[in-house]
């Protein structure tokens, strides 16, 4: 636990210090990002961050306050809501990923070796599968 939280900080700290964006904020717009048009409902997105659905209620109006991301009615039932990337969000986005990939290969990929990285994979897979959906 205390590896996870020490390597999730560097990791934040990294992205906040060089683009002002918290891991939680890049996560959402890597999730929007890589959705075929930009848009996912929140309730979506909410499993998607692991987040509770108030908590990324405030995160997303903190980043719609910020022009990275817009809401909107979901169109197919009316009572969802969706949340949308921005161009903003498209571009600080596009700034952070190298700062984010350089940081996650400098303080975790470069530190092992290719069979502890595929034991790595294979244990979370593992771990996934048993309780992803929880």
């Amino acid at each position: 636990m205390d590896g996870n939280h020490r390597l999730m900080d560097v990791l934040n700290r990294d992205l906040q210090d060089a683009h002002g964006l918290s891991l939680a904020e890049y996560r959402i717009l890597v999730l929007l990002s890589e959705s075929p048009d930009g848009r996912l409902r929140m309730s979506d997105l909410a499993d998607g961050v692991l987040s509770s659905r108030s908590r990324l209620t405030h995160q997303i109006r903190r980043m719609e306050d910020q022009g990275m991301v817009s809401r909107s009615a979901c169109v197919e039932d009316g009572r969802g809501v969706l949340a949308i990337l921005t161009d903003e969000g498209r571009r600080r986005h596009g700034e952070a990923a190298p700062t984010h990939v350089a940081s996650v290969r400098r303080n975790l990929i470069d530190l092992l070796s290719k069979s502890q990285i595929k034991a790595m994979a294979q244990i979370f897979a593992k771990v996934e599968a048993a309780i992803g959906d929880r």
